[in-house]
């Protein structure tokens, strides 16, 4: 949490924390509460939630205010509580392969903003930096907003970015992210990407948190998104790359090495095409963006891109649904099979070629539910992604502020301190 807390980690400041977790999350659900009501909700004697209000008030994460003279009633006023706007902000950044995505809540987890942009594939770490850093300069300004609290439907609250005010960047990018060193080892050893975090730290003056990018969505759309009810979650992500992530027994799954949710890189063909993984006919060979144009161009279709393609899928194009037919269809199958190895209650599908919408959710539900145990085959559900391209970066910002119990036994993500 941003308010300040003690170093030693004993069983009474364990308890303290819990009883202060207890009363911000409170905060957030019901927004502004009198003592009185505080003390219903969480069940904490008068004197310890007392204690514990104070606290909070004093650290700065909570605020205490009467209401207005104009909608007071007789007698002494009622004081209410709520979280503290402006005690501090945290960030999330996403460097896919061909874009920036950036977010931003406050500590009442109000979104401050979001704001993407796209990118050629070959723009050097430094420049992808000064993408995201320019749209952080427009969040609260120009830069959509939408809060982060309960998703994107509530609409825009306004804010401003106070980038001196930051505790630290949760920031997602592609591929496997480890520490080879161990604790004692300061260098990171990231696919692609040496020096970003250093690069990073110098920009904003803060820790990294550096993990991938398609796991942060998993676990934003299980804590903001489409699967925030769902308790085990599988998540597959069908963009330029093919991966996903997993919430298993209420927590989100790093593995050992990092390298939970590679579904891109389980084979559904073969004597298919070769895969950049060094595998043959991997589920990205047939199911990124750049392999559905090709066999959608292949066949007859004509689209520069993948927006062209979704058009021509949802003006009805034969193709174009014959494609999307075969793709599900091998999506699914995987999904059974990751599905009767792990046993999700709730399969979410994003990217962009989840805007494809029923052409390619239903002959996925119908491979899946082939090939799927029997006795789950009416019980998992397929939902589409509901954050859009703003989920990794809310999932940096999960990572970030650390509180939400998919995190509970989460692995300490890969980390630069500031020296």
């Amino acid at each position: 949490m941003l308010c300040g807390m003690q170093a030693h980690d004993g069983p009474l400041t364990r308890l303290r924390k819990s009883h202060e977790q207890s009363v911000l999350d409170l905060l957030r659900k019901h927004g502004p509460l009198s003592r009185a009501e505080l003390g219903t909700h969480s069940g904490l004697s008068r004197t310890t939630l007392y204690d514990i209000v104070a606290g909070l008030v004093e650290g700065g994460a909570v605020v205490a205010s009467t209401p207005p003279a104009e909608v007071r009633r007789r007698g002494r006023p009622v004081e209410k509580l709520s979280l503290n706007p402006d005690a501090g902000e945290a960030i999330g950044i996403d460097f896919a392969r061909r874009a920036v995505h950036v977010s931003a809540v406050n500590v009442a987890h109000e979104m401050i903003g979001s704001a993407s942009e796209a990118h050629a594939a070959d723009l050097t770490w430094a420049q992808r930096a000064d993408i995201a850093e320019r749209l952080l300069g427009t969040l609260g300004g120009s830069g959509q907003a939408g809060p982060a609290r309960n998703g994107p439907a509530e609409g825009p609250r306004p804010g401003t970015l106070r980038l001196g005010s930051l505790s630290a960047i949760g920031v997602g990018v592609v591929g496997p992210i480890t520490d080879p060193g161990g604790a004692e080892a300061r260098a990171l050893s990231i696919d692609g990407l040496p020096g970003l975090p250093g690069l990073l730290r110098e920009r904003f003056g803060v820790p990294v948190l550096l993990d991938n990018n398609t796991r942060l969505a998993a676990l934003a759309e299980a804590v903001w998104g489409a699967a925030s009810d769902g308790g085990d979650v599988l998540y597959l992500r069908l963009s330029h790359g093919v991966g996903g992530g997993l919430v298993v027994g209420g927590s989100l799954h790093r593995g050992m090495y990092g390298m939970s949710g590679e579904f891109g890189h389980i084979t559904v063909d073969p004597q298919g095409a070769p895969c950049e993984c060094g595998g043959t006919g991997c589920l990205e060979t047939v199911a990124s963006l750049d392999a559905v144009l090709h066999r959608y161009r292949s066949a007859g279709g004509r689209a520069e891109d993948i927006a062209a393609f979704l058009s021509a899928a949802a003006a009805g194009d034969r193709i174009a649904h014959a494609v999307l037919e075969q793709v599900g269809t091998d999506i699914g199958m995987v999904l059974a099979a990751v599905s009767n190895a792990v046993g999700p209650g709730v399969i979410v599908i994003g990217g962009e070629l989840a805007q494809a919408g029923a052409a390619l959710i239903e002959p996925v539900e119908r491979a899946l539910r082939t090939h799927v145990m029997p006795m789950v085959r009416n019980r998992v559900r397929v939902r589409r992604a509901t954050l859009g391209d703003a989920g990794s970066a809310l999932g940096g910002i999960a990572l970030v502020l650390h509180e939400s119990p998919l995190l509970s036994r989460y692995p300490q993500p890969v980390t630069e301190e500031l020296a």
